[in-house]
């Protein structure tokens, strides 16, 4: 390897991995913010939100690794720019594609890691990381008592305390209503002070109650619902304790074979398999239909007469009552028809929705199936417009490349986005929508591609300065001109 081409990979491998670093821990910000009332309160483990946080880390490299591509590919060509050693480098007889021939090897690699990460990697990471969400949103909150608030979190219990110490561990004058039975105010217990401590599974939660009475009000089994007669006891205690059921607080883990089927967790092999079940399970939908309409059509080709069933003669005439119908029958005909064209309808109404929700499947597999390229070639896409950018707007640092590369991938994902929700929609065909943005601007690469290889002066102001002060002066010389005239 020669020395142009070792400066040029060293000059794009450390801004590629900072940049993946930044914008991943940006992303996993976006992440926190967007779930933080799923993990505030609950009480996890250190380790499952680590756990969390590494499988959000991730399904979030699709988004990270092309926007540092593009970042870093910016700021590596426009160091190399305005430091004048990319004009060294054409001075010293070696053109641009020639010396970012090893560094093209390399994205091209990392273009080929990314489709392999797409097929083996990320659908597990999706699989982990949404059955532990669906788990992370289904845990309760940690039991909390908040003085002289009712609290409803266990089934079956309205607790309330008017004080409890600083650590929360004794609570003072305590009302507790136990409605398992469906009635709030037939078991009532009150107490001066509650000491809480969990059991040694921690499954249930055991309040230690002392100085108190207990309320309860029943009626005989036999008793009618409006009969007033009922027994009132009240129960005086100096210590008792009451036990809480608590599993509905404990984090359980769902089987993620639950979650198996859903697109965003299946390979290529796995999409085209479910992709061709859907498929089939879409022609036995449009067969059916195709069948009852045939037998609608062969009902209507016959009618009655007298009682009797027959045939329709395929012939010409005006009007299909007068000339085949009796006068007599004609009143029930037509209710008939009525009625079958409205059994038609509800019937198509309701194979509709069927088909509906099998295309709905078939439109998520192929544009799952298509995504796992769309990662590679967005990467080598995104290199291929900030390579050239960075060339010719000869900047670096972190100053004008962050503004242009974030334009160019906002232009990239809003066009990705938008295409993708209208082959969702029925609008675009599901190939078209995923492959919309690297069409859209892929001539636009070629284009910067081309500006760059030959020296152009694409972004500079005083070029167009002067263009402008040379059309003006050519404007305003004809216009004195036929003045004179």
């Amino acid at each position: 390897m020669k020395k142009i081409h070792l400066l040029i990979l060293q000059a794009f491998i450390r801004p590629f991995f900072v940049c993946f670093c930044i914008v991943m821990f940006v992303l996993i910000m976006l992440f926190l913010f967007k779930y933080i009332d799923d993990l505030i309160g609950k009480g996890f483990e250190w380790y499952v939100i680590l756990e969390l946080l590494g499988h959000a880390a991730t399904t979030n490299i699709p988004m990270a690794l092309p926007l540092s591509m593009l970042l870093s590919s910016i700021m590596t060509f426009g160091n190399l720019g305005e430091s004048y050693e990319l004009v060294a480098i054409k001075a010293a007889g070696y053109s641009l594609r020639k010396a970012m021939t090893p560094l093209i090897i390399l994205v091209c690699m990392v273009a080929g890691g990314s489709f392999l990460f797409s097929e083996y990697t990320l659908p597990v990471a999706n699989l982990k990381m949404w059955s532990l969400m669906w788990d992370v949103r289904n845990k309760k909150a940690d039991f909390l008592i908040k003085p002289g608030v009712f609290n409803k979190s266990i089934p079956g219990y309205s607790i309330r305390a008017k004080g409890k110490n600083e650590d929360g561990t004794i609570l003072y004058d305590l009302m507790i209503y136990d409605h398992r039975n469906g009635s709030a105010a037939n078991n009532v217990l009150i107490a001066k002070e509650g000491y809480i401590h969990n059991s040694a599974d921690n499954n249930y939660m055991i309040l230690r109650l002392k100085d108190g009475v207990r309320y309860e009000e029943s009626r005989a089994k036999n008793a009618s619902r409006y009969d007033p007669r009922q027994q009132f006891t009240r129960f005086r205690f100096d210590e008792t304790e009451q036990k809480f059921d608590m599993s509905a607080f404990q984090m359980t883990r769902t089987d993620e074979n639950a979650f198996r089927n859903h697109y965003a967790m299946l390979n290529l092999r796995q999409l085209k398999h479910y992709a061709d079940s859907n498929k089939i399970q879409m022609d036995s939908v449009q067969r059916y239909n195709y069948m009852d309409i045939k037998n609608y059509i062969n009902y209507f080709s016959s009618y009655y007469h007298q009682g009797e069933k027959r045939p329709i003669e395929v012939k010409k005439f005006n009007n299909f009552l007068t000339d085949f119908i009796a006068k007599d029958n004609q009143r029930n005909v037509i209710t008939n028809a009525l009625g079958l064209v409205q059994q038609v309808s509800s019937t198509f109404d309701m194979k509709e929705t069927e088909f509906q929700a099998y295309h709905d499947k078939d439109v998520r597999y192929r544009l799952e199936f298509h995504r796992k390229f769309t990662l590679a070639v967005s990467c080598l896409l995104l290199f291929a417009l900030g390579a050239p950018l960075g060339a010719i707007i000869r900047k670096g640092g972190l100053g004008l490349p962050v503004v242009v590369a974030i334009i160019f991938f906002l232009i990239y994902h809003i066009i990705s986005t938008m295409a993708e929700k209208s082959a969702k929609d029925g609008g675009l065909d599901p190939v078209l929508g995923m492959w919309m943005a690297i069409i859209v601007l892929s001539p636009l690469a070629i284009f910067l591609t081309y500006k760059a290889a030959t020296d152009s002066a694409l972004f500079d102001v005083e070029q167009y300065k002067l263009k402008l002060q040379r059309f003006w002066k050519l404007i305003s010389s004809r216009f004195t001109k036929k003045a004179v005239q």
